[in-house]
């Protein structure tokens, strides 16, 4: 029973580093980006502090109530709370009241400060949306230099495999006169050369690989093994670029934040303008009183003095702004220029959009083409390095001869691996700026 049990106990031990470390597929790298990355949270919290603004600026419509409690020992001559005449006594004074005050007028500022408050808090929406993508995308990026730098490693360790199996038969041929010292000697420099870059590459792969958990906010600890995605073969057209940009101008994060800042900008002008109105406000408020005599006695008692001492009032004011140093005139005037500036930088971004979706449609064609390219040369590559390893065993071709035809191809195998992932990377943007979702709200 008890080995039984143990057993079970290993299984299940064994099984979780298996679960832990189950491959990430990129959509799921950007999706963890998307919920736990730093950039994303450092917008959330810029959306939280625009929703307080907002909330803020609501209050400003409601009354303000205050209530005041205050105390008071007079010595020597003073006035009489209940003569009104001055006495030399020590009298104990308290006060109490309620006052309530309502801005009926401001020159529609407090209107004008809430819709700004609303521009920005959907300009902080816009601004989370669009930082997700953004980590979503170097997240993509970042993927795929790991996956590349994994691949690397991969046809490395193929060649440096294959070099030492040459060097093996170099060496039984040499022993039989088939081949030279220096043949054996050039095998054993081709074999440290591929080790050399085997221990290269695996060191940039590592270094992919922390870069993509920083990007991600993934701990650099923990275990993060990818998969290599798939590739296909579809070109886009021109036609095809220029739908892509119109859409993307009305659904791109980064022209909703140019259109709100904009929106924010005119508010914050019209607020500004207002200033230069009068301002209407109302107030009201109630308030009583208690003294007592501190040399006699005979004083009424606290609730009847609360009572018979409260009184309540009203008062409507009008505040006409004349002269503030310009000081109304100055902000006017930076905030014109803010408006203009917003103006511009909404022109800007529309028009980086539709720079950025060409140039992304350009790319995925000529990455495309390029790929069918290198597929060409790696099989050419493939059928020299054979045939020269071949000569080489017949003796009709130098070391020199085999390690340059198997550095050739190294190199092209790398290439179209460096091309696949650049034209799935083209496509990817292309697919983002024509609606596809980078990641999912949970």
């Amino acid at each position: 029973m008890m080995k039984h049990l143990l057993l079970i106990i290993y299984v299940i031990a064994a099984a979780l580093p298996l679960s832990a470390s189950e491959p990430w597929t990129v959509e799921r790298c950007m999706q963890y980006a998307a919920d736990h990355s730093h950039g994303v949270r450092q917008q959330q919290f810029a959306l939280e502090d625009s929703r307080a603004a907002k909330t803020q600026a609501i209050g400003a419509f409601l009354p303000s109530v205050y209530g005041s409690v205050d105390g008071q020992m007079n010595f020597g001559r003073a006035i009489d709370p209940s003569t009104n005449t001055y006495t030399d006594v020590s009298t104990l004074y308290n006060g109490y009241g309620l006052q309530a005050s309502l801005v009926v007028f401001d020159g529609l500022q407090r209107y004008n400060n809430l819709r700004l408050a609303k521009a920005n808090e959907a300009m902080g929406r816009s601004g989370v949306r669009a930082e997700k993508d953004d980590v979503a995308l170097k997240v993509y990026k970042a993927y795929m230099d790991l996956v590349y730098c994994e691949g690397a490693v991969s046809q490395t360790a193929k060649k440096r495999d294959e070099s030492r199996e040459l060097l093996r038969q170099t060496s039984v041929m040499a022993e039989v006169g088939q081949k030279s010292d220096a043949d054996v000697a050039q095998m054993r420099a081709t074999l440290a050369a591929d080790e050399y870059e085997l221990a290269h590459m695996q060191s940039q792969t590592t270094k992919a690989r922390l870069a993509l958990k920083q990007l991600m906010g993934l701990p650099v600890d923990s275990a993060l093994a990818v998969i290599q995605p798939s590739f296909d073969d579809e070109i886009l057209t021109a036609e095809d670029a220029s739908q892509i940009s119109a859409f993307a101008a009305t659904d791109n994060p980064r022209i909703f934040m140019a259109q709100q800042n904009v929106e924010a900008a005119r508010y914050s002008l019209r607020a500004a303008r207002g200033a230069l109105l009068p301002t209407i406000s109302l107030s009201g408020g109630v308030s009583t009183s208690f003294f007592r005599n501190m040399d006699k006695g005979g004083h009424a008692s606290f609730s009847s003095q609360f009572r018979n001492n409260a009184g309540e009032y009203v008062g409507l004011s009008l505040s006409i702004p004349l002269f503030d140093r310009l000081a109304s005139y100055s902000t006017i005037r930076r905030r014109k220029t803010a408006l203009v500036q917003a103006q511009e930088n909404l022109a800007y971004e529309q028009s980086e959009l539709r720079r950025i979706i060409v140039e992304a449609a350009s790319d995925v064609a000529n990455s495309t083409k390029e790929v069918e390219k290198m597929q060409e040369q790696v099989e050419a590559d493939s059928i020299a390095s054979r045939l020269t390893t071949r000569k080489y065993e017949e003796g009709l071709a130098s070391s020199i001869d085999v390690k340059t035809a198997a550095v050739t191809l190294l190199q092209s195998r790398v290439r179209l691996l460096q091309s696949q992932l650049t034209m799935a990377y083209n496509k990817k943007l292309l697919a983002y700026y024509k609606g596809e979702k980078l990641w999912t709200d949970l």
